[in-house]
């Protein structure tokens, strides 16, 4: 080949690179100006497997009846409690998850909105573009593009339309307060929204729409980092702490990690600001109470209104903002179903193994020292004869 035949493909790199560096320049101003965590992948393979164009990758769900769909049956007993992140990777498209329980959940999220407002939902100005950012997203494009059958774009792609509850949402919201509000009624999810510190790998809670917390006050913990958000839980600091930190610090855009909790109430409250959970001190005063009991007396709970409660969990990073959202979806199962499905023993073993694993208070953390017991002899056949209290 001539030296002459080369001048126009080296004119054509020439151009290609030039390109490439004004592009790289332009995207890295931009990223400075968003709020992101210090590193945004764990490595160069997540690096290289996840990426932005995976929020735009939604599977359908074409033929999805909401009136026939049943909750997931979440459950994740272990003979031995260890206290672990215990995280599976799932693909963006199993973010929200539906079933025919939506119309009842939704009627209970709404009067919550509109009479515990203060309770349920709150946001820093902060993370407004955040939420601003999730709340575009996925009405724009998840909702309808996953569940066709439920939500649907208008032609002039302005607006979304709930079909079971023949609403129109708004793609543009008024202020991202209204978008926490809108979101809260029309999908039965709660939502937390996280933004990195100053200080290296440490994340704070600043935004949130959470109908169904499981007996912890929300706003109380808006402004907190992780760890302080978690100071009540046994083993939190000494265990987790440095790898949630680490974990939280170094997801990067495209991937979405999910984990699930249990625990039991003895009633069937999805909305809870306090009481599922035991301090060190309530335990021993409980113990002293049980002393003066004598063996015959039941304790002062209905087993027909104890369930068992379930929490399937997501977190993923916004491509834009970089916040982290923390959602997860509540479930509840009757003991009496439990027991009757044929889950009994493996749940009673799980009871017994909250005091058994690397982290035996848990006990009396998810308050097994109130419920424990009773549930147990429930679930293995040992107390038929229980009765309405």
């Amino acid at each position: 080949m001539m030296q002459s035949d080369l001048l126009p493909q080296a004119c054509l790199l020439l151009v290609v690179g030039a390109l490439w560096y004004m592009y790289r320049r332009t995207r890295g101003r931009r990223d400075s100006r968003t709020l992101q965590s210090p590193v945004t992948s764990s490595s160069t393979k997540d690096a290289a497997q996840y990426s932005e164009a995976s929020y735009y990758q939604i599977e359908p769900l074409a033929d999805f009846d909401l009136d026939t769909a049943e909750p997931i049956k979440i459950r994740p007993f272990k003979p031995k409690y260890h206290l672990t992140m215990a995280l599976e990777n799932i693909g963006i498209s199993d973010l929200v998850a539906m079933d025919k329980t939506y119309k009842t959940r939704i009627a209970l999220r709404r009067h919550l909105i509109a009479n515990r407002a203060h309770d349920v939902l709150a946001l820093t100005p902060t993370i407004e573009p955040s939420v601003l950012e999730f709340y575009t997203w996925i009405t724009s494009t998840y909702l309808p593009q996953r569940f066709p059958t439920v939500f649907t774009l208008s032609d002039s792609k302005t607006s979304l339309k709930n079909l079971v509850t023949d609403e129109v949402i708004p793609l543009t919201p008024t202020s991202a307060h209204q978008a926490l509000s809108l979101m809260g009624a029309h999908i039965d999810n709660d939502f937390l929204f996280l933004l990195p510190t100053a200080e290296e790998g440490k994340y704070t809670l600043e935004g949130f729409i959470t109908c169904f917390p499981n007996g912890f006050d929300t706003r109380a913990k808006l402004g907190l980092k992780l760890v302080d958000i978690h100071g009540p839980v046994p083993g939190y600091k000494a265990k987790l702490e440095k790898s949630m930190d680490r974990f939280f610090s170094t997801l990067p855009v495209g991937k979405v990690v999910r984990r699930v909790n249990w625990g039991i109430t003895t009633h069937g409250d999805l909305f809870g600001l306090s009481g599922n959970h035991t301090s060190p001190e309530e335990a021993e005063r409980l113990a002293e109470k049980k002393k003066k009991k004598k063996d015959n007396e039941a304790d002062e709970w209905n087993i027909d209104t104890a369930v068992l409660r379930c929490e399937r969990q997501t977190l993923h990073r916004l491509p834009g903002t970089r916040a982290l959202v923390f959602a997860f979806k509540t479930y509840q199962y009757a003991l009496r179903d439990v027991k009757e499905e044929g889950s009994g023993e493996e749940l009673a073993s799980a009871i017994d193994g909250l005091g058994k694993g690397s982290t035996p208070e848990m006990r009396v953390y998810k308050s097994a020292v109130v419920w424990g017991e009773r549930a147990k002899r429930f679930l293995r056949g040992e107390d038929e004869a229980v009765h309405v209290q």
